[in-house]
């Protein structure tokens, strides 16, 4: 049947119809958020004239939520507004732990098709060669592990202490992967494998951190059974590297790529391993050009060339890093202060993949706040490794108070702190 188009009408006419349909659309929307219980799945497919839920309809979840924001951008009620963001945050925690699972699902599916494919072969030096003798340095802690554990009785626990604390090395093997691996694969639009394997990394962190500190209480019975889990959620993952994801870079990465990754390596370090020297990568990327320092920067109070400049930054008692007024990683200093691991690749990278999900919703609250204007600094303090870290976000705003980015100030004052009384006269004695 052709449709049939009337050209005489006017938007003014379509008024009175328009508002009728948002206004019904609100008493429907409030009343799922009254009555629908969101176990029961999406509220889309309807018998009898009431909704019910699908398989089939699951992906169509965000419509709940979305019906409420498109409510909002029509009627400016803020309170759509906030039921949709709710029901957004809420349902994203939730796919990321079902994103998780289905992934254990998928390996545990295919485990025996992934078992039987074969696994390009790299020289010694190149990215994924180190990965992988990382994973069979890490291997055989766990075997080790796992033979303390099975001895009769509580098993020693000054060896498994020991054991545990060449186990925490894989924090390094972690970072390079969130640093540097990363940040190639989410340039080629691959986002979701990197989210899932950093939400299981830290999982895998918060797991060792219970069991050393089980150790460290003496408690045997809590690392015994804090321990079984931990071993398991490391196996998995150096199977989901071998088989799945570091093929998947092989064939994804180009030459260049694997050069850039490469070259932050050593500033994160190596998990018990030293990394081989036989690639030889027939293409390397020219080094960024550094400016001339004979050019002089004309500065608010000064002068400046670009020589002194970056010495200034990288002499700081402090370690900075610089997001754009588009969340865009631009810089970080490079120095003895510097707290948290930084690599060239998240250089260009968006800020919010710089960060564990459990903490974005923590970014990307002051980095909202920050370019509405309503605040302009945010700080934190923790103790971490037995250093009391001071965390600072400035917003970075012109005169006209245009926001034009953050930066994050972090400083190990455990020193300071324990600073008493007053040093007037130099001692260098």
């Amino acid at each position: 049947m052709p449709i049939k188009i009337d050209f005489k009408l006017a938007p003014p006419q379509l008024g009175p119809r328009i508002e009728r349909l948002f206004a019904l659309s609100a008493q429907k929307i409030l009343s799922l958020e009254q009555t629908w219980k969101p176990a029961a799945g999406t509220p889309v497919f309807t018998v009898r004239g009431r909704y019910t839920s699908r398989g089939w309809t699951e992906w169509t979840q965000g419509f709940q939520y979305g019906s409420a924001l498109l409510q909002f951008d029509a009627m400016g009620e803020e309170r759509f507004l906030d039921l949709g963001r709710r029901g957004t945050l809420a349902y994203k925690r939730a796919s990321e732990e079902e994103i998780k699972r289905l992934c254990d699902v998928h390996v545990a599916v295919f485990r025996e098709s992934l078992d039987r494919s074969s696994r390009p072969e790299t020289p010694p030096g190149h990215p994924v060669h180190t990965f992988r003798r990382e994973n069979a340095a890490i291997a055989d802690v766990l075997a080790r592990i796992r033979g303390f554990l099975s001895e009769p009785g509580t098993g020693d626990p000054g060896r498994l202490s020991i054991e545990f604390t060449r186990l925490a090395e894989i924090e390094k093997h972690y970072v390079r992967k969130e640093n540097q691996l990363f940040p190639r694969m989410e340039h080629y639009g691959v986002t979701a494998p990197p989210k899932v394997m950093w939400s299981i990394h830290d999982d895998i962190r918060a797991q060792l951190k219970q069991v050393r500190g089980a150790l460290a209480r003496n408690d045997m019975a809590a690392a015994h059974a804090q321990a079984a889990p931990l071993l398991t959620a490391i196996e998995d993952m150096i199977y989901k590297e071998e088989n799945i994801l570091f093929p998947m870079c092989l064939e994804l990465l180009s030459q260049d790529d694997w050069v850039n990754v490469h070259r932050g390596e050593q500033e994160i370090g190596y998990t018990l391993i030293e990394p081989g020297s036989a690639w030889h990568p027939a293409a390397t990327p020219p080094a960024p050009a550094r400016p001339s320092a004979l050019n002089a920067l004309p500065l608010d109070t000064g002068l400046l060339t670009l020589e002194q400049v970056n010495l200034l930054l990288t002499h700081l008692p402090v370690d900075i890093s610089f997001v754009d007024e588009h969340d865009v990683v631009r810089y970080y200093s490079e120095g003895p202060a510097r707290i948290f691991p930084r690599s060239p690749g998240v250089i260009g990278r968006q800020v919010q993949n710089c960060h564990p999900s459990k903490s974005l919703h923590m970014v990307n609250r002051i980095l909202e706040e920050f370019r509405a204007g309503t605040k302009d600094a945010a700080e934190f303090w923790f103790e971490m490794g037995g250093r009391f870290i001071h965390v600072r976000y400035f917003a970075m705003r012109t005169v006209e108070r245009e926001y034009r980015g953050c930066l994050e100030v972090s400083q190990d004052v455990t020193g300071i702190r324990a600073l008493t009384g007053s040093q007037r006269l130099l001692d260098w004695a």
